[in-house]
């Protein structure tokens, strides 16, 4: 018989929770809150479970912030939470609490090919092949992912805060504004969708003239060819983005491939081929060829962290 459990998916402004067949969401039971209406994460998950009438086996919660031996506290909201107050609030007697992209590094074998867009292709790979899960949306992180004795492993990590490297003098310009601004300039300082904003402001700056825009108002000036700053902000954040890829792929060698999730990341992937994606990938000099070994890929199921918490409590369930 299926594990029957409970995942959540806490981000900094919402918490989406939902109840498993195996490693199957039910996707008929995923229901969202809005944080700002609850004191703390269990309050959250106790309305959700006297709404559902459910008595899960195992929990899972995946949660946009640094994780530690199963204690985590949300980078944008002021909730710790632990592995005790979720088995307490759902009864379950197994429970697992990860960070998001550890979530969307287990999601990665049980996602549904029609969710899955190839960008770049790759060799071909092994089943024990490492990939890598690389998050833009709010924030910005990434994970490697490994198979090791039937066992997905997805070691935490916090790669959206390592220092944002510069490449030639306009861009360390822009590292010098965000400093001034911002304080030190991170990967996700710029690799975010506020980040793409200070894009957007810094261009304006250098320009002396314009006003900032909210991501949205810069799209729509991008989508109908009525702003050129709005192009230039789009070209600089994704030969950005394609040369933290490339930059992260060869640390992990993700032979199995790269997967791009987030909101930004799937908002951003039908202008990769026109603004260069491609070409700052694999601008690794000498290592160019090498890099075309890594297949790229968005991952375009928003509920791809519930999948993996589900398959995460099958595999530690036994």
């Amino acid at each position: 018989m299926p594990l029957k459990a409970l995942v959540a998916d806490l981000g900094g402004t919402n918490t989406r929770v939902a109840l498993t067949d195996g490693a199957q969401v039910r996707t008929h039971t995923i229901k969202r809150y809005r944080n700002a209406d609850y004191p703390d994460l269990p309050s959250v998950l106790r309305a959700y479970m006297a709404e559902q009438d459910a008595a899960p086996d195992a929990a899972s919660v995946a949660m946009a912030g640094p994780v530690r031996d199963g204690v985590g506290t949300l980078t944008n909201l002021n909730w710790t939470v632990d592995r005790a107050a979720v088995a307490e609030a759902t009864g379950a007697s197994t429970v697992a609490v990860l960070n998001d992209l550890q979530a969307q590094g287990h999601a990665v074998d049980h996602l549904a090919p029609d969710v899955v867009k190839t960008v770049l292709r790759g060799a071909e790979a092994g089943p024990q092949a490492a990939r890598l899960v690389i998050g833009v949306g709010t924030g910005m992180n990434a994970a490697a992912v490994y198979r090791l004795d039937g066992r997905t492993l997805v070691p935490p990590s916090e790669a959206g805060h390592v220092s944002l490297p510069a490449q030639d003098t306009r861009e360390l310009r822009l590292l010098d504004w965000i400093a001034r601004k911002h304080g030190t300039p991170g990967l996700e300082d710029v690799l975010s969708g506020r980040g793409f904003e200070r894009v957007y402001a810094w261009l304006c700056e250098e320009a002396g003239d314009g006003d900032p825009l909210d991501a949205g108002q810069i799209m729509a000036g991008v989508d109908d060819g009525s702003n050129p700053r709005a192009v230039e902000a789009v070209r600089m954040f994704i030969r950005m983005l394609g040369r933290a890829a490339g930059n992260l792929s060869l640390v992990h060698l993700p032979f199995g491939g790269v997967y791009l999730c987030g909101g930004v990341a799937r908002h951003f992937a039908p202008h990769f081929e026109r603004f260069g994606f491609e070409e700052a990938y694999f601008d690794k000099g000498r290592f160019s060829d090498f890099m075309h070994q890594f297949p790229v890929h968005v991952i375009e199921d928003d509920f791809a962290a519930l999948t993996g918490s589900a398959a995460h409590l099958v595999e530690i369930y036994g």
